[in-house]
């Protein structure tokens, strides 16, 4: 195990994989009790939902330990499930098994422009100080779901978000979290997020915030979403393409996104390249075409692997334990959904005391690639910040990093400096305003 994974090469040990392990899976476990009801409001049984996602995230996240030897989880994303199920199956009116469909080819054609290493020269391509600047806005994005999950901040309409109810009992519990959380890393004491999060949970049980539920429950029935998705209405209507161009879109950008910024955390990036970029780009396409074939939607790596990072995790054994923990959610989920399962306001909003104190330390983590941006230099700074700013402003990863490819190409153009760029940067820039124009 400690050659296969290299860990004394990587300065880590099998202990602190594991906890990291653990550590990232507690954090993004809430996509487990998420992803049923989400997709149940297109028609799906939840409970298929539940197996395919375990099994999904469970596939592509051992891929991504084995194959790029990266601790990072990946599971249903968050965002692209509700366009999934609001807009395509909802405003659209397209049923889920064709929406599925859609899904799987999106997912085969994001392979096929991972064979062809598409994505990792599109890595290169990004000017290195775009490059913190995505990992400064997935930190700052982290941190505002984080606030917004603990309950701090809430969305108001005339600034954005404003102060929440301090004095509210899930609020306490975060803030108690976050304390102890933070004083234990003041003190170096390993695993000090993990630790937080149970803490949390003996914390918030007694006081109504978190329900038990249990710790065993036997697997529901996978056999309503298994291999249920249709590709006949593929060739029957012209507006399930574009469906499928958005969700390639996303799950591209995100997932390129997400991997550049956890690799700056974790120091993964070698010249500005990321090593094994296209075996960790294949696991997420064959977790998305697997998944759909399962029944869930698009997988694809998770910012919360930060988490994981942060308490030390350096190699595919954090993704290992993560996947295994995945599979035993099939029969934990009672327990699962007490860490995950959130606090439901009576104005209908969702807290998750347990798991926000974590994404809002993560968060301040990734701050220091601030240091590293050129500031001095407008055609690098002003990209940079733009992608800082909208990936948190716009609650989107590929939003930011959309910004961020625009400005620069058009800086580039404008100033005559057209040669130090990569011609990639602006092939991409053109195909991101062809999406905000027309799609």
């Amino acid at each position: 195990m400690r050659d296969f994974f290299a860990l004394e090469q990587n300065g880590t040990t099998v202990r602190t994989e594991i906890t990291a392990g653990v550590t990232t899976f507690m954090t993004m476990a809430y996509i487990l009790c998420v992803q049923p009801a989400v997709l149940a409001v297109a028609g799906m049984d939840p409970g298929a939902v539940l197996i395919a996602s375990c099994l999904a995230s469970a596939l592509a996240t051992l891929l991504m330990g084995l194959m790029a030897n990266y601790p990072v989880a990946l599971a249903p994303a968050l965002g692209h499930n509700f366009f999934f199920a609001y807009t395509v199956c909802g405003v659209m009116g397209v049923s889920w098994q064709a929406a599925m469909g859609a899904n799987f080819v999106a997912g085969l054609l994001f392979l096929l422009l991972t064979l062809l290493n598409l994505q990792g020269r599109l890595i290169s391509a990004i000017p290195t100080s775009l490059r913190h600047g995505i990992a400064v806005g997935i930190g700052l994005f982290i941190a505002l779901i984080g606030l917004r999950w603990a309950g701090v901040v809430v969305g108001n309409p005339a600034s954005l978000v404003t102060l929440g109810d301090l004095g509210s009992r899930p609020v306490l519990v975060s803030l108690a979290v976050l304390t102890l959380t933070s004083v234990l890393m003041v003190y170096r004491v390993r695993g000090a997020i993990l630790l937080g999060i149970l803490f949390g949970v003996v914390l918030a049980v007694p006081l109504g915030v978190a329900k038990f539920h249990g710790i065993l429950s036997g697997p529901p029935s996978l056999a309503p979403t298994f291999l249920a998705f249709r590709l006949e209405p593929l060739f029957q209507s012209g507006d399930l393409w574009i469906v499928v161009f958005v969700l390639l879109f996303l799950d591209v950008f995100d997932t390129m996104g997400t991997l550049v910024g956890v690799a700056y955390q974790g120091g993964f990036l070698k010249d500005g390249r990321l090593p094994r970029a296209r075996a960790a780009f294949t696991s997420d396409a064959v977790g998305t075409v697997g998944g759909v074939c399962l029944g869930t939607t698009t997988v694809t790596s998770f910012i919360e692997s930060a988490t994981g990072i942060a308490v030390g995790g350096r190699t595919g054994l954090t993704a290992v334990t993560c996947a295994v923990l995945f599979i035993l959610s099939i029969f934990l989920y009672p327990l699962i959904r007490t860490i995950g399962e959130g606090y439901v306001l009576t104005d209908g909003i969702t807290l998750y005391p347990l798991t926000a104190p974590a994404l809002i330390i993560v968060g301040s983590f990734m701050m220091k690639s601030a240091g590293k941006i050129e500031w001095d230099d407008p055609i690098a700074a002003l990209p940079a910040f733009l992608t800082m700013l909208m990936i948190p402003l716009t609650f989107s990863i590929t939003e930011g990093i959309a910004f961020g490819f625009v400005s620069s190409s058009i800086l580039y153009l404008l100033s005559g400096r057209l040669g130090e760029s990569h011609p990639l940067l602006h092939i991409v820039s053109v195909l991101f305003l062809v999406r905000w124009l027309f799609f």
